[in-house]
């Protein structure tokens, strides 16, 4: 069984990877191989068993996509009142260098407050403001993908795997002043290369809109979305603090409030205006693909930790490696390939916590551990959340991803990786 599941989710892998090559939509090799992997284990399992994996598996799926459409729709909607000109009319260089280190270092701290897939979804949305070549745009939104898992890794509220290690006992807020540097190391190292790279070229930007929906949009009704768009993006890691309910249910939270605030506000205008104002139209214009791919990936990602996959290969990483170092290391590039969830949930169960030593509360396997998940998952586009976000909405080629930004990833990681072990 464990060969055949294996066989299909690498062959769902590669035509995903291969997506330019075969014109076959990635959403759509990834729902066909997050099925047929459950069909593979349900066919060789007492299916009442499968069941309750797989419910199990949804839960946590379903507030991963539940997050990504409030996050998405509430993007939309400030976009749709052009709410990123209060951002993009302050940005006034050209130069591309500048510019990749202004934005690097808003992406790197908004993710630690926000947390990295909310961050790189907003990042999308402002840099097709700033830039009109796609090459370019493409290239910057590469980088901000690593700038966004390094900016995640350090705070316990950056990432999906650090918010786990957070709730377990794992980590505490002492995570911050032990990752940061590292963390930084994992961005600026490939911002400095990339620095000589683009030194002197400059990026066109696109010419601003005066027609079309501006017009529908008063300055009072723009600011007004714009401070209420960031406010409850930013609401959401304060009302899981405060509550202790998941990162979906405070999303939901700030959508239906801005949901209510733009009925009000625009409930004298006709109803085409008003529709392309309001959540409907903005849920219309968000790219349902990108959550299918999502749903896709994480149905096969799944099946591999509830077939005993997962777990197999971290025992047989400590067998084998012992070092935790390097043990975490290695968790960093397979959390490219896989899920770092299932990965860093697979550790989690395998050591217990003690009172002291490498595995004690923020111990150096753990903090080790979140640094690696966090940030390895940028060696390639499907490697991390963020990443798969940001692939969707601007159409990234897996391909491309690998020949332009995975090695500035690698030289970040192991540098950042370096840095903490020197520490």
């Amino acid at each position: 069984m464990e060969i055949l599941l294996i066989s299909v989710f690498s062959l769902g892998y590669f035509f995903i990877a291969f997506e330019h090559k075969f014109k076959i939509d990635k959403a759509a090799t990834a729902l066909i191989t997050g099925v047929l992997t459950w069909t593979i284990l349900v066919s060789f399992s007492d299916y009442k068993i499968i069941d309750k994996e797989l419910a199990h598996h949804l839960v946590d799926i379903g507030e991963i996509v539940f997050f990504l459409l409030g996050a998405m729709t509430i993007v939309e909607l400030v976009d749709s009142h052009q709410g990123f000109r209060i951002i993009t009319d302050k940005i006034k260089t050209t130069n591309a260098v500048k510019l990749l280190w202004i934005l690097s270092t808003i992406t790197f701290f908004f993710s630690a407050v926000l947390d990295n897939l909310t961050t790189a979804i907003v990042m999308a949305a402002l840099l097709q403001k700033i830039i009109k070549s796609r090459e370019q745009l493409l290239f910057f939104a590469g980088i901000m993908i690593l700038a966004a898992n390094a900016g995640g890794a350090w705070s316990p509220i950056g990432d999906i795997t650090t918010i786990m290690l957070w709730v377990g006992g794992q980590i505490s807020l002492n995570i911050i002043p032990a990752i940061i540097i590292p963390s930084a190391v994992c961005i600026i190292v490939p911002l400095i290369y990339v620095s000589f790279k683009y030194r002197g070229q400059n990026i066109e930007r696109p010419a601003n809109v005066k027609e079309g929906k501006a017009k529908d949009v008063i300055p009072y009704e723009r600011n007004i979305i714009f401070t209420l768009g960031v406010l409850g993006l930013l609401f959401v890691p304060v009302f899981k603090t405060i509550t202790h309910l998941p990162p979906y249910m405070g999303m939901l939270l700030s959508l239906g409030f801005l949901w209510v605030v733009t009925e009000i506000i625009h409930r004298g205008k006709d109803n085409i205006h008003k529709h392309s104002l309001t959540v409907p139209g903005a849920l219309s214009k968000i790219e349902a693909s990108t959550v299918f791919f999502f749903l896709g990936i994480l149905l096969a990602v799944g099946s591999l930790q509830s077939g005993g996959i997962l777990n197999s290969l971290a025992t047989i990483l400590d067998d084998l490696i012992g070092n935790i170092y390097l043990i975490n290391i290695f968790i960093g590039f397979l959390s490219a390939i896989l899920d770092n969830v299932p990965l860093v949930a697979g550790a989690m169960g395998m050591y217990e916590i003690t009172s002291s030593g490498d595995y004690a509360m923020d111990g150096v396997f753990w903090e080790f551990l979140a640094y690696c998940a966090g940030t390895g998952g940028s060696l390639l586009v499907i490697g991390s959340a963020a990443g798969v976000a940001v692939m969707g909405i601007l159409r990234i080629n897996f391909i491309w991803y690998i020949r332009k930004i995975s090695f500035l990833a690698l030289i970040g990681y192991l540098a950042g990786a370096a840095t903490y072990i020197l520490l």
